[in-house]
Parts: structure tokens; sequence; C-alpha cells
């Protein structure tokens, strides 16, 4: 069940046997945010972060690379099709993350807080959950800092969500963190803005134990690529409201919204 009433941790160092931790960013023009996500993860958490580069006109990848990154590259637009591919460096080659390690995810505009890492993955070494969430609608200061379509829109999913499947959730929110065994269980597969509520829908009808944090939230730097436009918006809310739907009525843990 979903517990969105314990703060961030405030912890100095990853445990020493915890496993390793794969972060994966995807990043769509964000040269001038990267370098400040990347040099506010928490020291020593984060074994491998993985830039995806999802065919930006500027130099994100080079900034990302100069803070220390890995950076691959995703021309084919979409915020799943990056995720996928950043996780297809973390599973391969001979750093490959184990079934056992830990992937977590983290949005590119500064609008999260890196270091609220630490409490979504103290979770999962304490084996509190199987899948975490940062909340930032658990967080009244964070939730004003939303866009109001993004607020109310992501109420109404959860709202959903709740009355359909008995999930208890308070946000869609890109901070989130599982094992690698836990992630490939699930088979996401949506190639854009319907990767974090399939994810969430998977995961309820998977069984694993959901836990919600509370994370800070800001206003971003840049525009927001979904929330901050109209055709965004709209198409962000076509799929999240597709998976609800059509998860609903085929009772399927594999149904799902294909296409962009």
């Amino acid at each position: 069940m979903p517990d969105s009433s314990q703060a961030p941790a405030d912890s100095a160092s990853k445990p020493a046997n915890a496993g390793r931790v794969g972060l994966v960013i995807p990043a769509l023009d964000e040269e001038l945010a990267l370098p400040r996500v990347l040099s506010e993860l928490p020291g020593g958490w984060i074994d491998r972060v993985v830039v995806v580069d999802n065919g930006s006109r500027d130099r994100t990848a080079d900034v990302a690379r100069a803070a220390g990154a890995e950076v691959v590259h995703e021309p084919r637009r979409g915020y799943g099709r990056a995720c996928q591919r950043g996780l297809a460096e973390l599973f391969s080659g001979p750093e490959a993350l184990g079934p056992e390690d830990w992937v977590a995810f983290l949005d590119g505009d500064h609008s999260d807080y890196p270091e609220d890492l630490t409490a979504l993955l103290t979770a999962l070494f304490e084996d509190r959950a199987d899948f975490v969430l940062g909340s930032r609608l658990a967080n009244r200061e964070s939730a004003r800092a939303m866009l109001p379509q993004s607020r109310w829109g992501t109420r109404f999913a959860c709202g959903l969500m709740r009355l359909f499947f008995g999930v208890r959730a308070s946000d869609l929110g890109p901070m989130r963190a599982l094992s690698r065994r836990h992630l490939e269980l699930l088979e996401v597969r949506d190639p854009n803005f319907g990767w974090t509520i399939e994810m969430q829908l998977k995961a309820h009808a998977a069984g694993l134990r959901t836990l919600e944090i509370p994370v800070r939230y800001r206003e971003r730097i840049g525009v927001s690529k979904i929330s901050g436009t109209l055709s965004g918006t709209l198409r962000a809310g076509y799929k999240i409201l597709g998976w609800i739907f059509v998860f609903r009525l085929r009772g399927d843990r594999r149904a799902g919204v294909s296409g962009e």
C-alpha cells in the first residue's frame, strides 16, 4: 500500500551492501539545467548516471558528458523511448546492472531535487517496498510549483486509478526507483507520455509493494515539453487516460495504448 507520510531522508552515505544504483535521466534541450541537476546528485549513492539525449538541438549531450555522465542518443522523440534507451545502456556490457541492483529515474530540467533520491533508495535498501515513487503532490509547497493543468490532471488520473483499480497513488511523478528484476517483470513499453502510468498500473497488477514518499519540486528551467504546451498537455492526457481505460476494459496487465 502506498504511504505518503514519510519525509525525504537526509542520509550521509549509501549502505555498503546496498547494491549498485543506475540512474536514467531523459533530456531534451536541457543544456542550462543539466549541469545543475548532475552537480546536485547525492555523492556516493549513484554508481552509473546515463543521460539520454532525446534529439536535442542544443549542447545537452556535451554538458552532460563534461559533468561526468554517460551519454547515449535516442533520436526518436518520446519520454518512454528515452527511458528504454537508457535502460538498455544500464543493462548491457561489462558494467551492466544485475537483477538485484537498482534503477532510478529523474528528470533533467532541475524541477526535481536530486538529493531526494536518497529517501527513495533507502526505502528499497531497507526492504520497505519493491517500487518507490516520489510524490510532488504529497508536499503542499511542491504542489503549488506545478502548473495548474499538470496538478489537476494528475489528481484526476490518480482518482480514476483509485476508483477503477484501488491504486492509492497521489502522483505520476518522474522520480521513482525499483530493482532491475522488478522493472523487467513489468515490461513497460509505452514510447512516450504513458510510460509513468503504465509502470504504476502494472506494478499494482503484479502485486509489487508500492510506497510513495513526499519529494520537493520547483519551477523547472525552461519550458515543459508536456504541460508547458497545449499540444503536449493534450497528448499526455490522451495517453494517461487511455492507459487507465484500456487497462480497465481488458483487465490485462499487458494491455496498453500503442502509437505516438
